[in-house]
């Protein structure tokens, strides 16, 4: 697959940059605080203490999410059946043989890495795990239609660099595998995206920031079928979003990206998609900037 190179994130934990994609695969300010805060912590695990839930690791990658989630599963003595999607096996097997990455969970996380990577399974009392190689386009389709997701967490690359996993069709097919309660969480706050998760019939929330700068308005995206918005808690990790936010969505930011057939390349969907911009009189992004003061994109926020 495509080639790889290893990078040092300012936390001190570890990721991979992608020849092939020209992206890295978390924000250089921290692959374990990125996986932490817009992941695990979005996920509210507590809810499923000593319960069984349902999770799709869309992306599985190096595995911080998997294996961040498996960590706290474990504290906690929650039943787990996850099913990843990931197209290249090269980085889990990079993880599997960096020492600092293993040393950030508990010792049952590597044995079922190791398992995954050589058997695309691991299975015992508590967690049932399998790994699908190949297209997630084609793969998720092999996922029992009965299985409905308590969790999916959806980490690509961003829209405009792998555009395959984020179109209405992929999204569509994402939404069909999310349990009405279930919390789809991504990392990505794209307009595009966003406004076509509502189109489908989710509420969308804003990953609350950590940072006070406006350049990194929000850390991601959490979308869910069902949801009383006024249960919203202040100890949440996430919030409605902004006015900012939501006038973003009204922008040629928020038109989708297409691929009717689930088979289109990347360049035929990112053309098909400029021009449908090109010829949208919905407001240009760059005027919504100019309104918040956005001189310029926050790091990894895939507008």
């Amino acid at each position: 697959m495509s080639e790889l190179i290893e990078v040092l994130t300012k936390d001190g934990s570890y990721s991979l940059r992608s020849v092939l994609f020209q992206e890295n695969f978390h924000s250089l300010l921290g692959a374990l605080e990125e996986t932490k805060s817009k992941f695990t912590a979005t996920s509210n695990l507590q809810r499923f203490q000593g319960k069984s839930l349902n999770v799709l690791d869309i992306c599985f990658g190096l595995g911080y999410n998997s294996a961040s989630l498996l960590n706290e599963l474990i504290k906690q003595k929650s039943y787990l059946n996850l099913y990843a999607l990931e197209n290249d096996k090269n980085p889990l097997a990079y993880s599997l043989r960096n020492k600092s990455f293993l040393k950030l969970w508990d010792p049952k996380v590597k044995k079922i890495f190791d398992s995954l990577y050589r058997k695309d399974y691991f299975e015992d009392k508590f967690f049932k795990c399998s790994i699908l190689w190949g297209d997630a386009r084609e793969k998720i389709n092999i996922i029992p239609s009965s299985i409905k997701f308590d969790l999916i967490y959806l980490d690509g690359f961003s829209p405009q660099k792998c555009p395959q996993l984020w179109t209405i069709e992929f999204l569509s097919k994402v939404k069909e595998n999310l349990n009405p309660e279930g919390y789809l969480i991504t990392y990505s706050s794209s307009a595009a995206v966003r406004k076509t998760l509502r189109n489908l019939g989710l509420d969308i929330f804003t990953i609350k920031s950590s940072f006070k700068n406006r350049t990194f308005w929000s850390q991601g995206t959490v979308a869910i079928s069902k949801f009383d918005n006024n249960k919203l808690e202040p100890n949440f990790n996430f919030k409605k979003l902004s006015l900012m936010e939501e006038e973003h969505l009204l922008t040629k930011a928020s038109i989708p990206y297409r691929d009717q057939d689930l088979n289109s390349s990347k360049d035929d969907i990112i053309n098909r998609r400029l021009d449908e911009q090109l010829f949208s009189n919905l407001l240009s992004t760059n005027k919504w900037r100019e309104k918040w003061d956005m001189t310029k994109l926050s790091v990894k926020s895939k507008i």
